[in-house]
């Protein structure tokens, strides 16, 4: 079997570990700044949430507010809310997955 040629270098290793370094940096940056919503009810209800999962804002259009019928407006916030932090999830997940792979299992930090 041919050898891959040798290995790399200490520096080749530093340099590319900075690398990687900046490039998670700016995907945890990136997915810091995002703001994603989520909907339900035709858009009735709507909530923002940020890149880490946090919700920033809330709205509610008030035809679906019906103080006989708490529950539907519960069950619409609660919908939204978690629309939104499935989106804010999957950007996580995009935006990690390539530092996960490269970290391999069982390595803490990223």
């Amino acid at each position: 079997m041919p050898s891959a040629g040798p290995p790399p270098s200490m520096q080749q290793l530093l340099q590319q570990a900075q690398r990687m370094q900046a490039q998670l940096s700016a995907a945890q940056a990136e997915i810091a700044e995002a703001r994603l919503t989520g909907s339900a009810g035709g858009g009735l209800v709507t909530a923002t949430v940020g890149g880490s999962l946090e919700l920033g804002g809330l709205t509610i259009d008030p035809s679906v507010v019906d103080p006989g019928d708490v529950e539907t407006l519960v069950d619409l916030v609660l919908a939204a809310v978690r629309d939104a932090q499935r989106q804010a999830h999957e950007l996580q997940q995009d935006k990690l997955a390539p530092f996960q792979q490269a970290s391999g299992p069982g390595v803490p930090g990223i």
